[in-house]
């Protein structure tokens, strides 16, 4: 990078929006810089429900544009992040005293409809008494069910970050953006490695602090409030056999999902409680009585606190529409467009997981009139790194010729490498003929092979990024293997910048 160059645009924050509209920019032939001052997906893009989904509990507030919107970029994914998305169906027990039968059936068939010709199975009823799905509850009866996709939410970032970098963008990770003005309609930012950058045009995404970022760009004029919903989820050991997960409806309204994951677990959430101020995130004792009672409410077998074994919490910022009811605070993002001395600004506020790819695509069509060079959007179809040149059998013939090609490596690490890095997983095995050439084993299927090369190629740093963020081995490891871990990675840190 040199010190001189001038960026057509600079983006603040690698979360999931500003990685998607980094890809989006730098895959339209212009000249990006994305920064972040922690690591990729470090707040709120690791710590959802790990769902791409049309937001079904969206339908009871009207929100029918974005769960449309939604539903078409669920279609997407199936494409574009192959490697990411599994498709889960989800069985809704039938509760008459708080929807009745018919108004869920309306719904689903609306959500089947708003997602015209889905390649997910249509939704429909189901009896539970008899059913493997109706084993684990307490009251089996009448059920619905319905489908959309699980994923991994840190990875799906990374995905794009690295698309970003592949498609010519400069990526700064643990560099923060410390403060910016203009001179003669360029953007000079300094940034926390001491370093001044200059930029035609600045791109805001940085979450929960988006609204404090545009107030000091724009010299404390600020026309838009954001608040601050903090959703949390507790992971225990598997409750029930069967790849199903469940929508708990809850006598508030709200609902509560369980969802198979890492094979072992169930991931149960999410909360949805306002917060005054983003810093002061964190699961509450209040909020696991919460989701073990709504899981209890259902279940045979009474969920005990005591059986958590991680929990995390993350912080939606999104814009107050005057609704006091947290939960029914719209998602729809909101994009403002300012000048700051002839020097484009667009702030991102709001949006969802599961629409990042559009949001992306509309912030850099509002850079055209800037930039009207710039290349048609190319991310409707261009499959993310690790969903290029997908055999047309899908992750299980990739796996299948991954172990072919490696018989004497272990299989469960095979799979999990294709889980984790699609079409890329050849590349992180290399040369690699038997478990001894993978290096250490620190437990839970991870080696020192997969962590060189997050170190080397994802911007891995601490343990932390490797066991909760581009793996989730922390939860097969005890606290010594974790704590082993962190010190050998550290070391390797160390001797690595001698």
């Amino acid at each position: 990078m040199e010190h001189d160059e001038i960026y057509d645009v600079l983006v603040v924050g690698a979360g999931i929006n500003g990685a998607g509209i980094a890809r989006d920019a730098a895959l339209r032939d212009l000249r990006v810089l994305l920064v972040e001052r922690g690591d990729v997906a470090g707040e709120t893009s690791s710590a959802s429900t790990k769902l791409i989904h049309g937001g079904l509990r969206y339908l009871e507030h009207n929100a029918l544009a974005l769960v449309h919107e939604s539903l078409a970029e669920r279609e997407r994914m199936l494409h574009l992040a192959a490697h990411l998305v599994t498709p889960l169906r989800f069985v809704i027990p039938r509760v008459e005293t708080m929807r009745p039968g018919w108004q869920i059936r309306a719904a689903l068939w609306l959500y089947d409809y708003l997602g015209g010709g889905s390649s997910l199975p249509g939704s429909g009823a189901r009896r539970l008494e008899n059913a493997p799905e109706g084993q684990a509850l307490k009251n089996p009866d009448g059920g619905f069910f319905y489908y959309d996709l699980a994923t991994h939410d840190a990875r799906l970032t990374l995905a794009n970050v690295t698309g970003a970098v592949e498609a010519g963008a400069d990526f700064l990770p643990r560099t923060a953006y410390l403060r910016a003005s203009t001179r003669d309609g360029i953007w000079q930012v300094d940034l926390s490695d001491g370093r001044t950058v200059s930029a035609r045009a600045l791109v805001n995404a940085a979450g929960t602090g988006a609204a404090q970022l545009r107030t000091a760009l724009m010299g404390g004029c600020a026309d838009i409030r954001l608040r601050f919903v903090q959703g949390s989820h507790i992971v225990v050991p598997k409750l029930y056999a069967g790849d199903h997960a469940f929508l708990l409806q809850q006598p508030d309204r709200r609902v509560v999902f369980v969802i198979p994951w890492e094979q072992r677990y169930s991931l149960i959430g999410t909360t949805e409680v306002p917060l005054a101020d983003a810093a002061d995130a964190g699961v509450t004792d209040a909020e696991i009585y919460y989701l073990c009672d709504a899981v209890t409410r259902f279940m045979a077998k009474p969920l005990d606190p005591h059986e958590i074994v991680w929990r995390y919490a993350g912080v939606r910022a999104l814009v107050d529409d005057g609704n006091a009811d947290a939960s029914a605070v719209s998602r729809e993002y909101r994009l403002l467009e300012d000048s700051v001395g002839m020097a484009p600004l667009i702030s991102v506020y709001g949006g969802k997981l599961t629409t990042y790819r559009m949001l992306a695509e509309r912030v850099v069509d509002l850079l055209v009139p800037h930039f009207p060079g710039m290349g048609e959007c190319r991310t409707r179809e261009t499959p993310l790194p690790g969903a290029d040149e997908m055999p047309p059998g899908g992750l299980e013939e990739l796996a299948a010729r991954l172990c072919i090609d490696h018989p004497r490596l272990p299989l469960d690490w095979l799979t999990a490498l294709v889980h984790r890095h699609g079409t890329r997983a050849h590349r992180v095995v290399g040369s690699a003929q038997r478990e001894s050439d993978l290096g250490r084993h620190f437990g839970a299927g991870l080696y020192a092979r997969e962590v060189r090369w997050m170190v080397c190629h994802e911007w891995a740093v601490t343990a932390d990024d490797i066991l909760w963020r581009r793996t989730h081995c922390g939860l097969d490891m005890d606290d010594a293997q974790r704590a082993f871990f962190a010190e050998w990675l550290a070391k390797q840190a160390g001797e690595d910048s001698v």
